[in-house]
């Protein structure tokens, strides 16, 4: 998906992350279900081991809940969870970020009307790309 800002918008905020595919699948075998409850929605956890490389998924939403928090320049603790981000999909598998109370309360602070996200992985890497944008009304 290409993140596209809207005439008249304003980019308020960009973040991005890259991760080892291998990093993920081996917290994964470490803390199991720890881990997955800690950072995953049950929506994410249901797309994600939907597919048969469940791990390349898990891997493009954690680098995208890191790029979130990176446009919000608060990283991920006290005032943005793991949880607070999700990846959900449209009509046509794009992406698109929903946000718990946390972070709707930092999407009004910063000014921004919306989160604008970008996902991709190999076998080996996954990366995210969000942005924070305010759109004309």
């Amino acid at each position: 998906m290409n993140l596209q800002i809207p005439p008249g918008g304003v980019l308020l905020g960009l973040g991005c992350d890259v991760i080892e595919v291998e990093r993920i699948r081996g917290v994964l075998d470490r803390q199991g279900e720890r881990f997955l409850d800690r950072v995953f929605t049950e929506e994410e956890r249901g797309y994600c081991f939907s597919h048969k490389f469940p791990h390349q998924h898990l891997a493009a939403r954690f680098a995208a809940k890191e790029a979130v928090s990176k446009a919000f320049t608060t990283g991920i603790g006290g005032e943005l969870g793991w949880k607070s981000v999700s990846i959900y999909h449209g009509s046509r598998k794009e992406p698109f970020v929903r946000l718990d109370e946390k972070g709707a309360a930092l999407l009004a602070q910063t000014g921004a009307t919306h989160v604008l996200v970008s996902l991709s992985h190999t076998a080996l890497v996954a990366m995210a790309v969000a942005a924070l944008v305010r759109c004309p009304k």
